[in-house]
């Protein structure tokens, strides 16, 4: 069944023509926060290990500083973290979404809703 119609802003931060922050990959810094761990937060985030670790090089290659570091090996130090960089994107990337989303007048989709159909038509063969 269809979702009903509604609303959505989605903040992408552009370095060139590859996207260096998105909700996707905010969603995933703070899956690897969580889990310590990139292939683990990409498992919880239902994404592939490739996916996980293209979206985790793609945000280190976009940013003047990494924004995870991984340790491989058995040691204490294992797995993957969120840099001080990484952090400080997430903080700034997350307030930017809140005021987005606060900056929708609420309701304002109303106008829209109306003009709006209930599905889209089929592309033209």
């Amino acid at each position: 069944m269809p979702s009903p119609a509604s609303l959505k802003i989605k903040i992408q931060i552009m370095c060139g023509s590859e996207i260096a922050m998105g909700p996707g990959k905010a969603d995933l810094l703070d899956a690897i926060r969580e889990t310590g761990s990139i292939s683990a937060a990409g498992r919880a985030l239902g994404m592939s290990y490739r996916r996980t670790w293209l979206l985790v090089d793609a945000m280190n290659r976009c940013w003047r500083e990494r924004l995870v570091v991984a340790v491989p090996g058995g040691g204490r130090d294992k797995g993957a973290h969120v840099t001080t960089a990484g952090e400080a994107v997430l903080a700034a990337y997350r307030a930017i979404q809140a005021a987005a989303a606060g900056a929708a007048q609420p309701g304002a989709e109303q106008s829209l809703l109306p003009l709006l159909r209930d599905e889209p038509l089929s592309p033209d063969p």
